[in-house]
């Protein structure tokens, strides 16, 4: 009996994934635990294990990407006949019969309306054959009246926007995929190989919009330039998608305090002359904020449909920069972790986000944000709210600053933090007190160090 392997929920947010590469290739046998495909989702490329047993028949192909359930594969449990896995993939995606070889030209049929929706028109059988046979262009010839197709190419559309996109003639290819099917890395191979569409091919095929003429230098487009668009990675599309939501539907205010950071400096100082690991100022900050979160309940908190959600657990978020992203890792548990601890769990996420092992566990479950650019010189700053998240804070620069103490001008390390809150759960005055009693603890830091 066959069991069938859909799109798996990867992350709490994950809507979609792409198929990366299947790592069992069809009439595989497959034993439960095996790894079977790597997915890219919204936030990390992570490796999909077998839960069951049996022959494999692959059914979406690698490039390709598809929603959450959507079915991607099936296990016979009883193993299969010698060319039954191609039958099934064929049955299960919509590709075009083969042809006969008998068949001479044939044009390809009507597409569904979903095809036709992505810009290739219908391919006189003159053309066809034309570039398969080294003919003359289709505009030299006149297509045979009446002719009747029994196929059309095989590729997925992914694979059909990128050769459009990269002038690729898709019926120079060989597929790789399941039954001859074109994926996206045998467009990226060919372009690389340089297998340009010819001028006629290209025009037919156009399945997106091609640009306008470039302007001249006294139009006034031209002061752009030559642009180059880029697409979005999975994570970019995320964080685009969230950050829009969160300024569009989020009342927020903000909050800035400067703090004295003299006795955190102190205590960092005798820390690293203890040896081990040694917490950074971040490091502190995150201690600082989770011992104010277990005060203040609504900073934990979030507002979901007209309701206060306060969790039970501080788990504190801290962002960190990948290449061409922001992630935000999770610190479960930071009011009852000690600093160190603190420190080289830190660390050790950092490492993975940019290494881009991360997994999404380790991605999920946060309950409010701190956010850091004071390594990059930045004074102060404002950032946007982690949705469902009550407050996220900014920390800022730590440097000397000249300060009045007793009616004396003296040079004391300085830090500037803002607190962004959710109108909606934090109000000013409590969150007033929280950014207080964060700088409290930091100016005082004794109860940081355990």
């Amino acid at each position: 009996m066959a069991s069938e392997i859909v799109m798996p929920r990867l992350s709490d947010s994950m809507e979609e994934g792409t198929i990366l590469k299947w790592l069992k290739a069809d009439g595989d046998a497959v034993e439960r635990g095996d790894p079977l495909a790597e997915i890219e989702t919204d936030k990390a490329t992570l490796t999909y294990e077998s839960d069951a047993a049996g022959v494999l028949t692959v059914v979406a192909a690698a490039g390709e990407t598809h929603p959450i359930g959507a079915l991607i594969a099936r296990l016979d449990g009883h193993g299969a006949a010698p060319g039954e896995p191609e039958r099934r993939a064929a049955e299960a995606a919509p590709r075009e019969p083969e042809r006969p070889a008998a068949e001479a030209a044939p044009r390809e049929p009507e597409r569904p309306a979903a095809e036709a929706a992505a810009g290739e028109p219908e391919r006189p059988a003159a053309a066809a054959g034309a570039e398969r046979e080294g003919a003359a262009p289709p505009a030299q010839r006149a297509p045979p009246s009446g002719a009747k197709a029994t196929g059309r190419l095989k590729a997925s559309p992914v694979a059909r926007r990128i050769a459009g996109e990269l002038g690729v003639d898709l019926h120079r290819l060989s597929g790789s995929g399941p039954g001859g099917r074109i994926v996206r890395a045998d467009v990226e191979d060919a372009a690389r190989d340089g297998v340009s569409a010819p001028p006629a091919a290209q025009a037919e095929q156009a399945p997106v919009p091609r640009p306008a003429p470039a302007a001249t230098r006294d139009e006034p487009g031209a002061a752009k330039g030559e642009v180059t668009v880029q697409e979005l990675t999975r994570t970019q599309q995320l964080i685009a998608r969230r950050m829009a939501e969160s300024k569009a539907t989020i009342p927020d205010f903000a909050l800035r305090t400067e703090i004295e950071m003299e006795a955190a400096v102190r205590l960092r100082g005798e820390l690293k002359a203890l040896g081990g690991d040694v917490p950074s100022y971040n490091d502190m900050v995150v201690k600082a904020a989770a011992l104010a979160l277990r005060e203040f309940p609504r900073a934990n908190g979030s507002y979901r449909d007209g309701r206060f959600e306060l969790h039970g657990r501080v788990n504190v978020g801290v962002a960190v920069a990948a290449p061409d992203a922001l992630v935000v890792p999770t610190i479960f548990d930071a009011d009852a972790k000690a600093l160190r601890e603190i420190a080289r769990e830190t660390r050790a996420l950092a490492e993975r986000v940019r290494a881009g092992t991360v997994t999404p566990p380790e991605l999920s479950g946060g309950t409010f944000t701190v956010s850091n650019l004071g390594m990059y010189g930045v004074s102060d700053f404002t950032a946007v709210i982690n949705p469902p998240q009550a407050a996220i804070l900014a920390v800022g620069e730590l440097a000397p600053r000249a300060v009045v103490s007793e009616g004396e001008l003296v040079a004391r390390h300085m830090m500037l933090v803002t607190l962004a809150c959710d109108h909606r759960i934090l109000y000013g005055a409590e969150a007033a007190q929280f950014l207080a009693r964060i700088r409290a603890l930091l100016e005082q830091p004794l109860a940081l160090a355990f």
